[in-house]
């Protein structure tokens, strides 16, 4: 399993990521990976999630770049205090890639700010690091 943190302008977001084998078929040269999110709202503005960016890149080199609005069909709304949690997943044609992005976010004064995710990496248990 691995794990990131970052902290942008009183937005926590932390991310797991592990491994799925059932769902993973090496032999044809495809893994499967699932990561958790959770976004903690440790500051003294309301916020919103708008869309999202991420950046992938597989022990190849090769990288891809998603874009798309909310996360999970969800563009939540975080009070201070306020958390939220999904899981989404990634499939990979190597045993091991890295993930990092930002959300897109705007405060209620309508200020739009880009929150960090830091990266964290997609890898079996027994790839190297």
């Amino acid at each position: 399993m691995s794990a990131s943190q970052a902290i942008t302008r009183g937005l926590e977001v932390k991310v797991e990521s592990r491994y799925i084998p059932e769902q993973s078929s090496p032999g044809d040269g495809a893994w499967f990976f699932a990561y958790t999110v959770s976004l903690h709202n440790v500051g003294e503005e309301t916020m919103q999630l708008i869309s999202r960016h991420w950046v992938i890149t597989d022990a190849d080199g090769h990288v891809e770049e998603v874009r798309g609005p909310g996360v999970v069909g969800a563009q939540p709304v975080l009070r201070p205090g306020e958390r939220f949690q999904y899981t989404s997943a990634c499939p990979l044609p190597t045993a091991f890639g890295t993930m990092h992005g930002s959300y897109q976010m705007v405060t209620e004064d309508g200020e739009q700010f880009d929150a960090e995710v830091a990266a964290f990496s997609l890898s079996t248990p027994y790839a190297l690091n």
